[in-house]
């Protein structure tokens, strides 16, 4: 079992940039896949970018080629970047891990990933 804890989340304004972290416990968390969500106000929780153990990454349309997610084993964490930030990124940001790996069918079902932190506020001002 892994538990995560984000940071990193906070106002910034458009055209800026954050890095959010993901912290986990437990000694396996290299053999750990983590994902980051966000959910807006009034909206579905939606999928941002994953990382698998061996560090294939994936994105959504709307994210790729500004945020970019890798982790630190050594550290257990895995890091979001965020640049280039608009205000519709404006969301709870929450990170998620599954033990094992993601494939291209499953990276971005909310429902696979059973372990979930309490989720960074990013407020993107226009």
């Amino acid at each position: 079992q892994v538990q995560l804890v984000e940071s990193g989340g906070g106002l910034v304004q458009a055209g800026g940039s954050l890095r959010l972290s993901c912290a986990a416990s437990g000694r396996t968390f290299s053999s750990y896949a983590v994902g980051w969500f966000r959910q807006a106000p009034g909206k579905e929780r939606e999928f941002v970018a994953a990382i698998n153990w061996n560090r294939d990454t994936y994105y959504t349309d709307s994210t790729k080629g500004r945020f970019t997610i890798s982790r630190d084993n050594a550290k257990n964490t895995v890091y979001l970047q965020m640049n280039s930030l608009k205000p519709e990124d404006t969301s709870v940001y929450y990170c998620a891990a599954l033990q094992g790996t993601l494939y291209s069918s499953n990276y971005d079902s909310s429902s696979k990933y059973p372990y979930w932190g309490q989720g960074t506020q990013v407020t993107v001002s226009s």
